[in-house]
């Protein structure tokens, strides 16, 4: 916006602020609007009924009436609004009832006048608003507007500022997007000119960090523009501080040191066992981490062979990070000794700190890692693992496996179920995070190291909140175009909305916002554990789609309904069978089996049907993926099934053709050493569920979606 524009607003701010009030009236609103060209009606002001009566006869009735006072926020409740005054008279006994409903309401509240503003009837009413998220910062909504808005809850958030594509997609993410389309012969809405003013809200908010909440409602919505009939905006002078950060370089260099370090201390280390520090020691020592181990003690001379130190300062060489294996009283001073040693990281495996309501003990760790420069993993974490060094710096199990996935936790108890899940499947690990109580490190920090780390190519992350998502969403914007980023966040039901003095902010229930801000910036969101952790061993494994056409080759009717019905679910597009490909299909199947799509080649087939129909469907250009429902026969047996697949699979590769395949498997036992075989050679493929290969065909399209790649 321009100088001027901001100066206006500004004006009014400050006006507001001399007068210590956190509500703009609605005057104020409207010039506000009117600077960053939000359309609202023609109005004006009046002290007297006389006044009332001259600008309604000015601006033409029928009108509507609105108390004016820095006093009554909700003027509907107050009584101080009158809709569709039709008269001169009915002007003149409305602004005396308005007053007089007004001192009813609130005896002792400041009455500047009556507002008197252009009625403005037909179109869709819709609400667009802004809110100031103690995690995400600015956020701009839009919704279903009008007295229904809090009872329908249809509305959707993006952060601020929002690009037109933002705003547009939008007009698309609520329940009744149909309705802004025209329903019943009833006429479109301007989309341009809603999107429009979505984005100047964004920004306004944005320019003007002060406002803390805004809504425009309703905004009547027509097929020629949309205008906003009420404008309600409050202010807060006296914002949170903003959250540390130190820069992307300084994260990257910090964070390489710490999870590729050439040097470990092991503060609190022990020759006894069942300890703490006896457990890390060992981990580090039998996974076969090739950098130097200090392990530090105040008696001791020597640990598991290891010649002992009695404080980090003591170390002759260099030290990249110390893990904390000492109780939580002793931590502070340890750490200004880490601090002294000018060593960078600290992996604080205590717990006792603010988990534990010890706010102060946490506070005062920070305190010493900011003084530092040490960056702080923990504390009450179980640690962490780095596969390709070989490091093991954690008490629990030891873990070799490696891969490509990159995972974290903010529980302990979730990672070491990561852990077994990971053993388990046989799915190799770049590297598996303890995040804790979040003093320091989070989700952010770790996306901007595994973003540059050559061994990890998907990131998934378990959180039960963000300490700071403006920072995790700006990181997961730019990681998630190169790598896809897959987040299990916990807390889905939580009482959500924050008591707030507007409709937006009352519509802010927290999950909803993490919903919408994931979309906007490309992350995968999990809904449970199991499917964290299947899209991080599946989504990797598959080669990236290059278009939307889906096609289901079953061998069971009922098999190829619920596959169907997933597809739905996951946001994946079954294709419309062309005529030609349906006949190439036939040519395969009996003739009681179903072409379409659903391919249903039915049961009793032998394993070259099997193998005819997958190799059409991988080698029409016209279909970009493909799910396998098998069903467990005599003639076809589960491992005959999965040899041929994977035999297609193989010979199409070797011509330059790769699809990502998945596969369903409904059978006995056999299935599973089927799937398993499948797996291993990148089909992904589960036994017993119609759901779970698609789920993770769905991750890998909203992915390659969001990264821009379709």
């Amino acid at each position: 916006m321009s100088d001027a524009q901001n100066a206006t607003v500004r004006a009014v701010l400050d006006q507001v602020k001399a007068s210590g009030r956190t509500a703009l009236t609605a005057p104020e609103g409207k010039i506000v609007c009117d600077a960053y060209g939000i359309a609202v009606p023609q109005e004006g002001v009046a002290t007297s009924a006389d006044e009332a009566v001259a600008l309604a006869t000015r601006m033409g009735l029928p009108v509507v009436l609105k108390i004016v006072s820095p006093d009554i926020l909700h003027k509907t409740e107050a009584g101080g609004v009158l809709v569709g005054v039709k008269s001169a008279d009915e002007v003149r006994a409305g602004y005396d009832k308005i007053l007089a409903n007004a001192k009813a309401y609130k005896a002792d509240a400041r009455i500047d006048g009556v507002q008197v503003q252009q009625m403005l009837t037909g179109g869709t009413e819709v609400i667009i608003g802004s809110i100031t998220d103690g995690s995400f910062g600015k956020l701009v909504a839009f919704g279903l507007g009008g007295v229904l808005v809090e009872v329908l809850k249809d509305i959707t958030f993006r952060l601020a500022p929002a690009t037109k594509a933002d705003a547009l997609s939008m007009l698309d993410g609520i329940q009744a997007a149909e309705m802004l389309h025209g329903v019943r012969g009833g006429d479109p809405v301007d989309r341009e000119a809603l999107s429009d003013m979505i984005v100047r809200v964004s920004q306004l908010v944005t320019d003007f960090p002060e406002i803390v909440e805004l809504d425009l409602n309703p905004v009547f919505a027509t097929k020629s523009g949309a205008i906003a009939a009420d404008v309600r905006i409050v202010v807060d002078f006296d914002p949170a501080p903003a959250r540390h950060r130190p820069s992307q370089d300084e994260i990257v260099t910090s964070m390489n040191r710490i999870m590729k370090p050439a040097a470990v201390a092991v503060i609190g280390a022990s020759s006894e066992d069942g300890k703490i520090g006896n457990s890390v020691m060992k981990n580090l020592i039998n996974g076969g981490y090739k950098g130097q181990i200090y392990p530090i003690h105040p008696k001791a001379d020597e640990i598991l062979g290891y010649k002992a130190y009695r404080s980090v300062k003591d170390v002759p060489g260099v030290i990249d990070a110390a893990v904390f294996a000492i109780p939580a009283k002793f931590v502070a001073a340890a750490l200004i000794e880490c601090g002294e040693k000018a060593i960078p990281g600290a992996v604080l495996i205590p717990s006792g700190f603010a988990e534990t309501g010890n706010e102060e003990g946490q506070r005062e760790i920070q305190e010493i890692g900011r003084k530092y420069n040490i960056r702080l993993m923990g504390p009450n974490i179980y640690g962490f693992y780095y596969t390709p060094a070989n490091l093991c710096a954690t008490f629990c199990t030891a873990y070799d496996v490696k891969g490509s996935a990159a995972l974290s936790s903010q529980s302990g108890g979730i990672g070491m179920a990561i852990i077994g899940f990971s053993r388990s499947a046989k799915m190799g690990v770049s590297a598996i995070v303890g995040l804790g109580n979040k003093s320091d490190l989070d989700e952010d920090d770790l996306l901007t190291f595994f973003e540059q780390d050559d061994n990890t190519k998907i990131i998934a992350q378990h959180c039960e909140d963000l300490k700071d998502g403006r920072s995790f969403a700006e990181v997961a914007r730019r990681v998630s175009k190169k790598k896809p980023v897959v987040v299990l966040k916990a807390g889905r039901t939580s009482a959500g909305a924050k008591a707030a003095s507007s409709h937006t902010g009352a519509l802010a229930g927290n999950d909803k916002i993490y919903e919408d801000v994931f979309k906007q910036v490309g992350v995968i969101r999990a809904r449970s554990l199991r499917q964290l952790l299947e899209f991080a061993r599946g989504v990797p494994v598959m080669p990236t789609p290059k278009g939307e056409n889906v096609v289901i080759i079953t061998g069971a009717g009922g098999s190829g309904v619920l596959l169907s019905d997933a597809c739905v679910d996951n946001g994946l597009q079954l294709m419309s069978m062309p005529d030609d490909l349906d006949a190439a299909f036939r040519k395969f199947i009996p003739p009681f089996g179903a072409a379409g799509n659903p391919v249903d080649i039915t049961g009793g087939e032998p394993p070259t049907t099997y193998k005819n129909t997958i190799k059409l469907g991988l080698q029409d250009d016209r279909i970009h993926a493909i799910i396998l429902g098998y069903w467990h026969t005599i003639i076809t047996p589960p491992m005959v099934f999965a040899k041929l697949v994977v035999e297609v699979k193989e010979e199409m590769k070797a011509l330059g053709i790769e699809k990502p395949i998945v596969a369903s498997l409904a059978g006995d036992v056999q299935v599973e050493e089927a799937a398993e075989y499948l797996y291993a050679h990148g089909v992904p493929a589960y036994a017993y569920s119609t759901e779970l290969p698609v789920e993770v065909l769905g991750a890998k399209y909203k992915w390659a979606r969001g990264a821009g790649l379709l």
